[in-house]
């Protein structure tokens, strides 16, 4: 999300989401933009480190899941099991951690900012599910048809049917997903066609910075708002 806490005098980042469905090729993709050299703040990874020795999130969810907790760290396993098919245990969990993650995302912006960042990608796996896109200036979706997506997911250790349904029924469903992007990357013709997709949307999105950064400071749009209007683009 483009941050409240930017300074509005100074040049700021385009802000890009970055999401998709579970299996959709969505973390791969995030590599790709990050070795083109665009700093990505990935929500999995932050939610991880809370949860690590140390982290924010380790005491209030060890008090509100009793049992998860495993030498000073969640088990995201036993976590995971908790609230897999319990909605109030579910909404539970999210009002401890969502915050604490809007801390971190926060603190990348502010940091991105200060390094001069034209550009930022936030990796953010439950973009449409909280509302999240209506503060970024665009959003990139990860897709694949539905026989892929399900192969890789089965594929994982663990994982099966039940579970996987069980992610779905919280998720926005892709086609829903593919509606609301700014930009949508292909990954069922394999890392090749994806890599290329990549460059040619953050090629475009650079642009876009560019035009943003290059305008009249009063004329740029205020944190939370749109910088322009969506042009969905298929790659």
């Amino acid at each position: 999300m483009v941050s409240a806490k930017l300074n509005p005098n100074k040049k700021r980042p385009y802000v890009v989401g970055l999401t998709g469905s579970i299996g959709m090729g969505k973390t791969e993709t995030a590599r790709m933009f990050a070795e083109l050299g665009i700093p990505v703040y990935d929500a999995d990874a932050a939610v991880h480190a809370l949860y690590e020795l140390g982290g924010a999130a380790v005491g209030p969810v060890a008090k509100a899941f009793p049992g998860s907790l495993r030498e000073g760290r969640i088990d995201r396993a036993v976590l995971s099991r908790r609230v897999a098919n319990d909605d109030a245990a579910f909404r539970r969990l999210e009002h401890i951690v969502h915050p604490l993650v809007a801390e971190a995302r926060e603190k990348f912006l502010r940091d991105a900012e200060r390094r001069g960042a034209e550009l930022v990608v936030l990796d953010i796996p439950l973009l449409f599910e909280t509302g999240g896109e209506k503060r970024l200036d665009a959003v990139v979706v990860v897709s694949a048809p539905a026989d892929t997506q399900r192969e890789r997911v089965l594929a994982r250790p663990g994982m099966t049917l039940e579970k996987l349904d069980a992610i779905h029924a919280r998720q926005v469903p892709d086609a829903e997903k593919r509606a609301k992007a700014d930009f949508i990357i292909e990954t069922g013709k394999g890392l090749e066609h994806a890599a290329e997709a990549v460059k040619r949307v953050a090629q475009e999105l650079r642009a876009r910075a560019n035009r943003l950064n290059l305008r009249p400071a009063a004329a740029k749009a205020k944190p939370g708002t749109k910088s322009h209007a969506r042009s969905r683009s298929r790659h």
